[in-house]
């Protein structure tokens, strides 16, 4: 007898199994978000609101695309939101309060970024701490060292109207008459660029690997050690990134001590995009489509009359269903 198909008509279809199950679900869910923003508010469809959904997007796509390849070692990095605040108050601090041109503050940030994402990398894979431990110490750490420098006091970069505001021209054109969100371009030549770089490269197969089976991966003569610290070499670059679109992007003050809970955020959008909290499974084009729902709630929400506080529930109650499909997903696989 012939071997029964399994699944349905929507798993079979070969679009579904090209993209994949989950972003499909992920992506509808996206379309239904917009449909419903949009029919209880009808100033949500307006362009404006758009670009603030870009606007949200860019923070937290970069932060999600490097906490992606510690979630996939198995591991985690709660440092990057508090992180992400602290490295953009260095670099404001280089600019304002040194004088420095904008240059040095945007590669200041990245570097602080890379030292973060190097310490967690020794602290997990070369001391073996368990990086949820680890990465809440170095969140702390980030978040003392963002006010110590800065003195407690806020910190601003250039405005765009001033001679060094060009920086900002690289996430959003926001002139008379013309509003662009061209930071969506980086995020997905970053998205290709990653995407290549965790399927079609020998580090990033070894990365998956480590949250396979990291004993295995080690008995095959893998050095497990360089690749999971380059999982949180990455995710500290990725922050610091995320530092600069945060800089560029919120005309606002940068306060010291802001930032916890946006890792949150961060992780949430890379586990509704597919990646597993047990590691070994993950994608980085899924964590895109994650970050936009989280993008679309936190845009969409206030326009239903939900302010703060019930955007932390919902994000918190989101995070606890992505994690319960994860589970479930697992133990069927299992």
């Amino acid at each position: 007898m012939a071997d029964k198909k399994k699944g349905n008509a929507f798993t079979n279809n070969p679009l579904v199994k090209a993209v994949g199950t989950q972003k499909i679900v992920v992506l509808l869910v996206i379309i239904v978000l917009f449909a419903f923003f949009s029919i209880m508010s009808p100033g949500f469809r307006k362009y404006p609101t758009l670009v603030s959904i870009f606007d949200y997007s860019y923070y937290i796509s970069f932060m999600a695309i490097g906490v992606t390849f510690c979630l996939i070692t198995g591991g985690v990095d709660l440092s990057i939101g508090t992180g992400m605040i602290c490295y953009a108050l260095f670099g404001g601090y280089l600019i304002t309060r040194q004088g420095m041109p904008v240059i040095v503050g945007i590669l200041g940030t990245l570097l602080l970024g890379l030292l973060m994402g190097c310490i967690n990398g020794v602290l997990v894979a070369v001391l073996e701490l368990p990086p949820f431990i680890a990465t809440l110490g170095t969140m702390m750490v980030a978040r003392g060292f963002g006010s110590i420098i800065t003195g407690g006091m806020s910190v601003t970069w250039p405005a765009a109207s001033s001679e060094q505001g060009w920086f900002r021209m690289l996430f959003k054109i926001n002139k008379p008459g013309l509003l662009l969100p061209v930071g969506f371009l980086w995020v997905i030549l970053f998205v290709i660029l990653m995407s290549l770089f965790l399927n079609r490269t020998r580090p990033g197969r070894y990365i998956i690997a480590i949250g396979s089976n990291k004993e295995a991966t080690r008995l095959s003569g893998v050095n497990v050690v360089k690749y999971q610290a380059l999982a949180y070499i990455l995710s500290g670059v990725f922050a610091g990134i995320a530092g600069v679109a945060y800089a560029a992007v919120f005309s606002s003050s940068i306060a010291p001590g802001s930032g916890a809970g946006l890792e949150l955020d961060a992780i949430a959008g890379a586990i509704i995009g597919g990646t597993s909290m047990t590691g070994g499974c993950g994608s980085i084009f899924g964590t895109l489509l994650g970050v936009f729902v989280m993008s679309m709630l936190k845009s969409g929400l206030p326009y239903i009359g939900l302010q703060a506080n019930w955007q932390q529930i919902i994000t918190g109650l989101i995070l606890i269903l992505a994690v319960f499909i994860d589970v479930i997903k697992n133990r069927k696989l299992a």
